[in-house]
């Protein structure tokens, strides 16, 4: 009885030894995440996170320093004190987030929708208080409890341009800037973000006004508005009720910040038609409309040439109508204006790959995958692997490709296959044995690829009744087809006393 109560007994005392008190709100919860690990998660994902949500805005970077200025001088009061970072992402999608260890980001897209400073304070004061309770962190204890364990789980991937694309370790950071907090971390956020603000000196009433606006935003189903912030942060009548009665707490006044917010944003409102122009052609490409893509793309760049998006994306149209050496110059310009995000790396090296310039696209594809690791780029880096004869290093990229469950992720497990069947078949084709209805031993090969195959040979181990150990191997006639089953009749039998039996697919290869 004790052995069965054991497991329970040692989750038990895992859960007790974990109680702490939350820095914020002061009440008794579990801790297994400690804040040594929070701190190296935050530190570890913010960069890819950030790459996969679209790069560091960089044009203008007064706007980073404003946003981080406020951002700081509303963590200067949190009741937890972290080293707090704040960055503004290159992106049109309304959204911000923040991940453990008190790393922070908001879109390009939701700064140019705020009216005043003290919203933007009451963006990142909910964000903050985020970081400062755990709430992200509490995500992932939540995960570990359902496991039953205490354990890293790796989740899934989704909402964001570039996160179904990662693989490898980033995958943490797309789980995290994803992640849905509940009904509570949301009231928490809210409630003690309006008291920081009013310990930062700013007006509490306009995280009421903007949750009001974001519920009629919400409402009105703005497609844009669904896809970001509301997907983690959904609004509700119920919470700006909430946020009212916690504005009778606080005396009137503070500062709202109108004039300065826009005067500090100036370049972002002025870019905003360009924006729209890059967001425009970019339905325009995948629609498959390359001239008006272009138009889209030639407009955004005479409104604002210091942008390195509009000239990567003036590359993805050429690189669109084949035209692969001119999106090469499109993405050097890209590059000389940030030569810091993942995808401008990604783009030039499969242009430079279509070219035939091997080294330049491998060189490019490295420091792509360096900055955020993606399918993409580790299926292109297994192409040119292999043209070099490297098949070891070209399986090794194939592999890490194929754990993207996207068109890219299955091309790469197709040639992943296509390198490593004839070398380890029985990884591919598994083989089952059992008796006919005569008592004959027989072969059943499953073949568990996408792909036909031939040529397949099953030997087979086993010991006669004498005792010695026989061996012999048998041809599947004809090929297996994908996700198809084969028998083999040995003529083994029918003997009860033959014993270990046992073999696998020893050679295979794909039908050309």
């Amino acid at each position: 009885m004790f052995a069965k109560l054991l497991p329970y007994l040692l989750l038990l005392s895992i859960i007790m030894s974990g109680c702490a008190i939350n820095p914020v709100t002061g009440e008794k919860e579990f801790n297994f995440v400690s804040q040594e690990a929070e701190l190296k998660i935050g530190a570890e994902q913010y960069a890819p996170s950030r790459q996969m949500q679209g790069g560091d805005y960089l044009t203008d970077p007064q706007i980073a320093a404003y946003v981080s200025s406020v951002g700081n001088r509303i963590a200067a009061f949190s009741d937890r004190k972290l080293p707090y970072e704040f960055k503004v992402i290159n992106d049109s999608t309304p959204n911000a987030w923040a991940l453990p260890g008190g790393k922070i980001a908001i879109n390009r897209g939701l700064l140019v929708e705020l009216q005043s400073e003290a919203e933007l304070a009451a963006v990142l004061s909910h964000e903050i208080v985020h970081a400062a309770a755990r709430h992200s962190a509490e995500g992932m204890e939540r995960g570990m409890l359902m496991q039953g364990a205490v354990m890293a789980a790796g989740l899934a991937v989704g909402g964001t341009d570039y996160a179904d694309y990662v693989v490898g370790g980033a995958g943490l950071a797309a789980n995290l800037i994803n992640q849905k907090y509940g009904r509570e971390a949301e009231s928490e956020s809210d409630y003690y973000g309006m008291k920081y603000m009013v310990r930062a000196g700013y007006d509490p009433t306009a995280a009421v006004t903007l949750q009001e606006t974001f519920v009629r935003w919400a409402e009105g189903k703005n497609s844009s508005w669904l896809e970001g912030l509301f997907s983690s942060h959904p609004p509700s009548r119920a919470r700006v009720e909430a946020n009212r009665r916690t504005l009778k707490e606080f005396p009137p006044g503070g500062e709202v910040g109108r004039e300065r917010y826009r005067a500090k944003i100036a370049s972002l409102l002025k870019n905003k038609a360009a924006y729209d122009h890059l967001d425009a052609g970019r339905k325009a490409l995948e629609a498959g409309k390359t001239d008006t893509a272009l138009s889209d793309a030639e407009k955004a760049l005479e409104m604002e040439p210091r942008e390195p998006l509009f000239h990567s994306f003036r590359g993805d149209v050429r690189f669109k109508q084949n035209r692969y050496q001119d999106a090469v110059i499109n993405y050097d310009r890209a590059l000389q204006l940030n030569n810091d995000f993942f995808l401008f790396y990604l783009q030039r090296g499969l242009a430079n790959e279509k070219l035939g310039h091997r080294d330049k696209a491998y060189n490019d594809l490295e420091q792509s995958v360096k900055r955020l690791p993606t399918a993409p780029a580790m299926k292109a880096l297994g192409d040119i692997s292999q043209a070099r004869g490297n098949h070891q290093e070209a399986k090794a990229f194939y592999r890490n490709a194929a754990g993207s469950k996207t068109p890219v992720g299955k091309e790469a497990l197709a040639s992943l296959i296509r390198l490593d069947l004839q070398d380890n078949p029985q990884n591919y084709l598994p083989v089952r044995f059992g008796l006919d209805r005569e008592k004959y031993l027989v072969a059943q090969v499953d073949n568990s690829t996408n792909e036909p195959v031939t040529d397949v040979i099953v030997s087979i181990e086993f010991i006669d009744a004498s005792g010695r150990r026989q061996q012999a191997q048998y041809k599947v006639s004809g090929h297996i087809g994908p996700g198809k089953k084969a028998m083999v009749s040995t003529g083994i039998g029918p003997d009860p006393k033959i014993s270990n039996v046992k073999g696998g697919v020893v050679k295979a290869r794909l039908v050309p």
